[in-house]
Parts: C-alpha cells; structure tokens; sequence
C-alpha cells in the first residue's frame, strides 16, 4: 500500500488541509457533521508524542505507592500496564481516531519533584505512519491516572487528576512541537 501513498512533496491538498487553513476543525464537515478525517494521501513518517497525567493525593500514601505497600497492590506497575493497554484501544474509545500500528509504547510514574503527595505521568508513544499518535498518548496518561485513583480511592477520596495534557509531538506534515 505503500506505493499508493503520494510522496510529501507531491500530495494533493485535501479536505483535511483545507480546513486548516480555513481555521476549521478538521474532522467536521463544512456542514457541520462529524467525520473521520481521510489520511490515505498522507505521507508515512515517523511519529511520536508524549503525554503527562497527575495524581496528586497525600504524601503517605504516595509512599505507599513507592513502596508497594497498599492494600490493592504494586499501583505503579498496575498503572503501567494500564496506560500501555490503553493507548492500543484508543480508537475503541475515542469515535473518531484511527487504528494506528503502534512501534512503541512507555508509560513512566515517579513522586513529582514539586509535590510529595503526587505522582507525575509520562506517556510516551511511536508509530511510523500518516496519523500522529498524541491521542494514543493522552489516552495512556488518563488511564494510568485513573488505574492509580482506583488503587488508593479507599485511603484518599479527595484524591485529585489533572492536569493531563500533551508535552511534545514530533513527525507529519506540522513539524515538531513541545510544551
């Protein structure tokens, strides 16, 4: 299929770009409906995007987390899996994503420099393809997030999520772009 695919310096403009330039969300239609965008005239390159969640709850129990010691479990590793199983559902949950081939996925947890009683998340993703894979990160981010919420939801209810939000993306016709 490869050799369908238009080189980058000889593709058509699509739909898809003249929405951009329109200043129009790409995957809505000048009528207004929603659709999947057409990426087949895209060109194949690499692609990566990071992604960070945060937990924040208390200091004690993050120790918890650190040590292994909570009542549900190792969260962290929990987590992990959590956040890499997620990125490879992401277009079973969000309607309008594409399946993507992914080449790689990693999802870091550590005590956040800046708060003793959070827990920062990085979700790193790669693929070589004609779509990026920042959703696929976020994806795996929130869910990590949410995997340690419902680890120590029974010692801290007013545990808190957020802010998750994409850190850096790299490949595709827009070019690089960090936070």
């Amino acid at each position: 299929m490869q050799g369908d695919r238009l080189e980058q310096g000889n593709r058509q403009p699509d739909a898809h770009d003249d929405a951009r330039t329109e200043g129009r969300l790409t995957h809505v239609r000048e009528d207004g409906s929603a659709h999947m965008v057409d990426v087949s005239a895209k060109a194949v390159t690499a692609r990566v995007a990071i992604a960070s969640s945060r937990l924040t709850t208390r200091a004690e129990v993050v120790d918890q987390m650190l040590d292994g010691t909570l009542p549900k479990g190792d969260a962290l590793a929990v987590a992990r899996i959590a956040g890499i199983m997620a990125a490879k559902r992401t277009p079973d949950l969000v309607p309008l994503c594409h399946p993507l081939p992914l080449t790689g996925v990693a999802v870091d947890l550590e005590r956040a420099a800046d708060d003793p009683g959070a827990i920062e998340v990085r979700a790193r993703v790669k693929t070589t393809g004609v779509t990026g894979v920042e959703m696929e990160a976020l994806t795996a981010a929130s869910v990590a997030a949410l995997t340690l919420y419902d680890m120590v939801k029974a010692l801290d209810r007013e545990a808190v999520i957020g802010p998750t939000r994409v850190e850096h993306k790299a490949g595709g016709a827009s070019g690089d772009w960090s936070r």
